[in-house]
């Protein structure tokens, strides 16, 4: 632990809220795959601040966006008007495919809030004031804010905080007939994620994700997709939803967005969009400036140096190798997700052994739970970091570290 660590964490003990378990690293720079910790020595990141840095640690482009707002205005607020905001809701539009409005906002749980009060507002204008539920799926994830934590499918997150707000059920994923056992004249919307992050990196399967389309469809109740995680290129396309060949009603959408500052956005159909009304929902440092600045051009570099085919390419790379070490070490049960966003489903319950005893090995990876390892490295990784990773991984797993 190097000196600045070592005071740091000191500090970080006695002024901060217990939250974080934090990993035994101090990390003070990045480039690229590459971060850099107090004492100089380079580690290989595959958790990109957990999905965020899409383009990788310090992209020029970005640095001078952000500099060249920052120097001439920050904020103003949202009563007033302020450059690259609309620009930026423009191509998330266009990027959804068009036809829809933007809400800004500043993380993936705001996002999520706000599409539970769109959501809401919509079922009860067009259906009554008993529209109001919401069907989300076991082992979701949503956010830490109270509606997005009770739209949440994990108990062992939720008990501590309880009594939740109510009017959220949960079903399995991938099962039709459960689903439309509950939506109901009372339920305004389905939310779910194309790929689950925080559950597990569990997919939608394609058939499932088109049936529950049509489902509600049928039943005139939305769908919201939170892309909260899949989007900006991280599973190949733009979004993952057009993996699938599904159009939301309310997209979710945060983290890759500025290649990892704060902002999020909730997008939505027009008809939809339009329940909001002046007063209904704001927020005070949303849709400023320097943030939609370092936005449009982390989307542009994103697009320009064609990240999501390396995110598909790469992805598939580093999934075959995942499985080959499954086949060699026999402590691998599964391989999941798309494009780079995938896990490792251990055998043995040391996922978190394996996590540290990477660090130690200069790779940033990131266990869920006991048995899961999650892989998010930036949109430029290459088979190279891949190879390394999976070096390093067979040498851990067939030592059995636990």
């Amino acid at each position: 632990m190097g000196a600045l660590h070592e005071q740091t964490a000191a500090l970080d003990a006695a002024v901060h809220m217990p939250t974080y378990a934090r990993k035994p690293v101090m990390f003070v720079r990045g480039s690229g795959m590459r971060l850099y910790d107090d004492d100089g020595r380079e580690y290989l990141d595959f958790v990109a601040g957990v999905g965020c840095v899409n383009l990788g640690h310090a992209h020029p482009a970005v640095t001078a966006a952000l500099a060249e707002q920052a120097a001439k205005l920050v904020q103003v607020s949202n009563l007033y008007f302020a450059e690259h905001r609309d620009e930026l809701a423009e191509t998330l539009v266009e990027l959804l495919g068009g036809g829809r409005k933007v809400f800004p906002c500043n993380s993936g749980a705001e996002a999520c809030e706000g599409a539970i009060k769109l959501a809401r507002k919509w079922g009860k204008e067009t259906r009554g004031e008993h529209c109001f539920k919401i069907v989300t799926a076991e082992r979701s994830f949503h956010g830490r804010t109270l509606a997005a934590l009770a739209a949440t499918g994990q108990p062992s997150k939720q008990a501590a905080f309880e009594p939740l707000p109510p009017g959220f059920v949960h079903v399995p994923l991938n099962d039709i007939d459960a689903l439309a056992a509950v939506v109901d004249h009372q339920t305004c919307a389905v939310m779910l994620e194309p790929v689950q992050g925080e559950g597990g990196v569990y997919q939608c399967d394609p058939e499932y994700l088109a049936a529950v389309r049509c489902l509600c469809d049928e039943r005139e109740v939305l769908l919201v997709l939170d892309e909260v995680q899949t989007g900006f290129w991280r599973t190949g396309p733009a979004f993952a939803q057009e993996r699938y060949g599904v159009s939301s009603d309310i997209s979710c959408l945060a983290k890759g967005m500025a290649n990892g500052l704060p902002i999020g956005a909730v997008v939505a159909r027009s008809p939809v969009a339009d329940v909001f009304k002046p007063g209904d929902h704001g927020s005070t440092f949303a849709g400023g400036p320097v943030i939609c600045a370092a936005a449009r051009a982390t989307i542009a570099a994103l697009q320009s140096e064609r990240l999501g085919e390396n995110a598909e390419a790469t992805g598939g790379y580093l999934a075959a190798g995942l499985i080959a070490l499954a086949e060699s070490t026999g402590a691998i049960a599964e391989v999941r997700g798309a494009g780079l966003m995938l896990a490792a489903e251990l055998i043995q319950p040391n996922a978190a052994a394996v996590a540290a005893a990477a660090l130690a090995r200069g790779l940033v990876v990131n266990n869920i739970g006991e048995r899961v390892l999650r892989f998010l490295p930036p949109l430029v990784c290459g088979v190279g970091e891949c190879d390394t990773l999976l070096e390093v991984l067979s040498e851990l797993l067939t030592a059995e570290v636990s």
